[in-house]
């Protein structure tokens, strides 16, 4: 099923990280950082499906990587400022790549002409640790206006406190329509929302994000139950967590069907069978806060505390985007680049 994921982000200073090296780094190429002399060479990753600039009308200049991003980097002074926006995108994997591609610059150019700044995208295959249907696509951004002469003023409306939720939340919101649209023109029936469960007024507990440790250890017990004739079931705690979650949900449809089927009953009967519903109902959206809470806050992953579960269970993958592996997001942050000078 089609997942949605938008998330905002700034490559900062403060930090120690610069717009050139992580753009290096998502875009698969290799770039001088001229203000301190490094050289950030990632031609030897793979998984960069696609990359191409969005600039304004009259900025042809910032096609150039190089000099848009070495620009970026010496409009700002302070040793703390945000040199770069990143948005990253989870793509349907119900599209194919040209119907991806489409999607991502739809909405490039949107950002470009909300705030005038140039747009940098860099298309991503899905990780070989991680689920095979996380397309996604990391779509970086300046933080001032650019025109034909070069970096204007800075862009403040996701700096400020006061206006950057709404920016956000109306950035989000466009997204999801964008999706809505290409899933509608490629055909396909799935859709997605932007909105939490809560705000939808849906009553169910959402999975928690595996991550590429966890699902890596999932698919190779997966592999392993499959060669033994095993019945699957997830083995770590996350896996677990989300099969449980699944099983609650498929409990929660039965319960409703049952409720429609009691409709149709009258008296004492249908009002204690009622009850009885809505106490299972209760019980299981409990139990599925309980370990979820577990889980986020217990030394050991969460399940010290928790009972053992069914292993019967069902495992359902989740598509999500994940994080770049820390070793080589630290690259861009504080580790040295390959062939860097006066380092």
């Amino acid at each position: 099923m089609a997942i949605y994921h938008l998330a905002v982000k700034s490559v900062s200073r403060s930090t120690g990280r610069s717009a050139v090296a992580a753009v290096a780094y998502r875009a698969g190429v290799c770039l001088e950082n001229e203000r301190d002399g490094l050289v950030h060479d990632y031609t030897r990753r793979g998984g960069v499906e696609d990359t191409f600039i969005v600039a304004p009308e009259g900025a042809d200049w910032a096609q150039d990587r190089s000099a848009l991003w070495n620009a970026a980097e010496a409009a700002e002074k302070r040793k703390d400022a945000k040199v770069a926006r990143e948005y990253e995108l989870a793509l349907p994997a119900e599209l194919d790549a040209g119907q991806r591609r489409d999607l991502v610059r739809a909405f490039a150019e949107d950002i470009r002409d909300r705030y005038g700044v140039a747009v940098d995208v860099a298309i991503h295959a899905p990780h070989d640790y991680g689920d095979d249907r996380n397309h996604h696509a990391h779509v970086m951004t300046t933080t001032r206006v650019v025109d034909a002469e070069g970096l204007g003023a800075k862009t403040r409306q996701l700096d400020v406190r006061s206006s950057a939720s709404i920016e956000v939340e109306d950035i989000r919101a466009s997204w999801a329509a964008q999706v809505n649209d290409a899933l509608e023109l490629a055909q396909v029936a799935e859709r997605v929302d932007h909105r939490s469960y809560a705000r939808q007024g849906i009553e169910m507990e959402p999975t928690v994000k595996m991550g590429h440790a966890s699902a890596a250890i999932e698919r190779r017990a997966e592999r392993e139950q499959i060669a033994a004739g095993e019945e699957l079931h997830a083995v770590t705690p996350r896996g677990q967590m989300n099969e449980a979650i699944h099983e609650a949900r498929g409990l929660g449809v039965y319960i409703e069907r049952g409720r429609e089927w009691l409709h149709e009953m009258g008296g004492r009967v249908r009002e204690r069978a009622e009850l009885a519903a809505q106490s299972m109902a209760s019980f299981v959206q409990g139990a599925a806060r309980t370990m979820r809470a577990g889980l986020q806050t217990s030394t050991d992953d969460g399940f010290a505390a928790v009972p053992a579960l069914d292993h019967s269970l069902r495992r359902e993958q989740t598509s999500w985007v994940e994080v770049e592996q820390p070793e080589q997001g630290d690259r861009d942050r504080d580790g040295p680049a390959r062939g860097g000078r006066g380092r």
